[in-house]
Formats: structure tokens, C-alpha cells, sequence
């Protein structure tokens, strides 16, 4: 027994689910895991180890999403300093699932998915989260050039600074804005259908640990630019259409906002993907890459971002067959 489930053990211990039967369930890209607890008479809880990051944040947030009424998980016991947590436990109905086995219900989904977003928007951010706020720094070149471009060597294509200038040109002109709360990764994978909800209340939502404050089209461009699976072209319009009409919003400005924060949250998704596999030895990221440049490309399509495309197709190469297998032959072999 490793020292970390050891100390799990303590806490649930002297817990009401201490002689619960416990089952892993499937872990994200970060180092958290996640266990569901069954009593014998079929109720479940899930507890989450957070070895490396502040569970506090997610207790603020569930919480918060909860008392405007969004169905976050009800925390049931927390010990922050070790990082762990028992939570109420949502269910499986991931919107992924469901779409896999139901694909006519995908427009359906996501217009409750922008609605949940629409009733967040409808409240301030928490005044203490940290704000999404340009201009960036060369931390973030790293990740989207660095790993991506040379499979994490570190050396950074001669452009990267122009590159940086312009993104940050872009991002202050159309989304320097932290009016609402962005929860970050809001996609078909971390959203639940809830059965017996209705409205809002029925998309369950799952790790917003990391939520700051932000521009409104943040959240919208993680749900129908997933990284994950393809949403149609159909459903990606719809509920950009849906989002503008629904809040009045200047559709203009909304859709540039979303084409600039899209590529700046993919290129950065290509970095993460890259370092996920020669970093971390989680190769399976490297299949997701070809979507992710494909919704990359589209955004830079944008006329507003003609200057940023220019530069991106000089610096970094396409995910062919061979830049795909060179970052799967260095699985595991750079240091984090």
C-alpha cells in the first residue's frame, strides 16, 4: 500500500463510508484521482485525491455554483490540507456517453449547456478567483510553442516574440474583459446529464476547481470547440447564434471574441498535449491533436486574426503522420 492510499484510508476511517466498497473511476489530465464509494444498499459518494492541488478552490466554487442554482457536487467532507474530498456523487450520464449512444440529442444538450452558461453570466465572478487577464507571457509561448513545436526541447521558433505580441494585440482588443466566471473546462466530458432535473438544473457540472474570471465566450468555445469529440458544424453555429440572441449580446464583437480566445485555448491545448505524452508518458493525448488543429485553423480563419495565422503556419508544423510519431517516440522521456 503506497503512502497516499494510506492516508486515504485515514481520513474515510472514522467517516460514515469507511467500510464502503471503492472502485477507481477515470482521471483527467491531471494528477487527481477519483474513487466512487458503494454501500451495500446502492447509495454512492466519490471521493477526490488532490495531491498536488488546493482542493479549496473547488469547495468555493461548487458552492457558489450551487447557491445560484447550478447543480454542482454537494461537498460531504473535505480534509484540504491532504487534499481530499468526498463529494456527492452525479452520476455517469456524461454528455460524451450520452451522445455516443444518442447523437440526435446533441443540439438538445448543448442548448442546456448554454443556458447553464447564460444563468452563471447572470452573476459576478467571485471577488478572490484569479482573472483571466492579457497580456501574457512568455510562460504561455512555452507551452504552445516550445512543447508542441519541438516535442519539448524548449527551443523556441525565432517568431515566438512577434507571435506573443500579436496574441496579446488581439486579446486586449476583443476579449479583455473578466465580467463573468469562467469555469474553464466546460465540455461534453466534465458535463452530466441529471435525470429527474429539468432546466439548467439538469447538466451537472464537474472540475471548475480552476474557474477565474473571464469573458463570457470562454466557456462557449470549450463546449463546441472540444478537444474531445466532434460537434457538428450544425450545433457549433447554433449555439453561438443561441448564446448571442439569448443575452442581447453585439454579435460582432462576441464572435471575434470567440475566435480569438478559441485559438488561444487551443494553441495552448497542442502545448499541453505534446507535454502530457514526452513529459508524462500519456500518449493517448496525441490522437487528440488533429482535432485540436483543425478547430485552430478555423479560428484563424477569422478575418481579425489574418496577422496571427500568418505567423502560427510559419512557426509551427501541421500534425502530420511523421510530427505525430516523433512526439510519440519521445513518450516519457523529457523531464516535466
Amino acid at each position: 500500500m503506497n503512502t497516499r492510499t494510506a492516508a486515504l484510508d485515514r481520513f474515510l476511517a472514522s467517516s460514515p463510508w469507511s467500510d464502503w466498497a471503492r472502485k477507481p473511476l477515470a482521471g483527467d489530465a491531471s494528477n487527481r484521482r477519483y474513487d466512487r464509494l458503494f454501500a451495500p444498499n446502492g447509495q454512492s459518494v466519490v471521493v477526490m485525491d488532490s495531491p498536488d492541488d488546493d482542493v479549496r478552490p473547488f469547495v468555493t466554487i461548487a458552492r457558489h455554483l450551487r447557491r445560484i442554482g447550478l447543480s454542482a457536487p454537494g461537498i460531504l467532507a473535505r480534509d484540504p490540507d491532504q487534499g481530499f474530498l468526498v463529494i456527492e456523487d452525479l452520476g455517469d450520464a456524461l454528455f460524451a456517453t450520452v451522445l455516443g449512444s444518442r447523437p440526435e440529442r446533441e443540439q438538445g444538450l448543448y442548448a442546456l449547456a448554454i443556458d447553464a452558461l447564460i444563468a452563471l453570466h447572470q452573476h459576478p465572478p467571485l471577488p478572490d478567483v484569479p482573472r483571466f487577464q492579457p497580456p501574457f507571457d512568455p510562460e504561455f509561448i512555452a507551452i504552445a510553442y516550445g512543447w508542441y513545436c519541438t516535442a519539448g526541447t524548449g527551443a523556441i521558433p525565432p517568431c515566438a516574440a512577434t507571435f506573443c505580441t500579436e496574441l496579446n494585440r488581439l486579446l486586449v482588443k476583443f476579449a479583455d474583459d473578466q465580467s463573468v466566471l469562467i469555469l474553464r473546462d466546460y465540455h461534453a466530458e466534465n458535463l452530466l446529464v441529471l435525470p429527474g432535473e429539468t432546466g439548467v438544473k439538469s447538466v451537472g457540472l464537474l472540475d471548475f476547481q480552476d474557474a477565474m474570471a473571464g469573458h463570457p465566450a470562454y466557456d462557449l468555445v470549450s463546449l463546441v470547440a472540444d478537444a474531445r469529440r466532434d460537434v457538428s458544424a450544425e450545433t457549433r453555429t447554433a449555439m453561438i447564434d443561441r448564446y448571442i440572441t439569448k443575452t442581447g449580446c453585439n454579435s460582432d464583437a462576441f464572435r471575434a471574441a470567440c475566435a480569438v480566445l478559441s485559438a488561444q485555448r487551443n494553441l495552448r491545448i497542442l502545448g499541453v498535449f505534446a507535454r502530457l505524452c514526452v513529459a508524462y508518458g500519456k500518449a493517448g493525448y496525441i490522437d487528440l491533436i488533429p482535432r485540436v488543429w483543425g478547430h485552430l485553423m478555423r479560428d484563424l480563419a477569422h478575418p481579425a486574426l489574418g496577422n496571427l495565422r500568418d505567423i502560427v503556419l510559419a512557426d509551427l508544423p501541421a500534425p502530420t503522420p511523421d510530427h505525430l510519431q516523433h512526439l510519440r517516440q519521445r513518450c516519457a522521456t523529457l523531464p516535466r
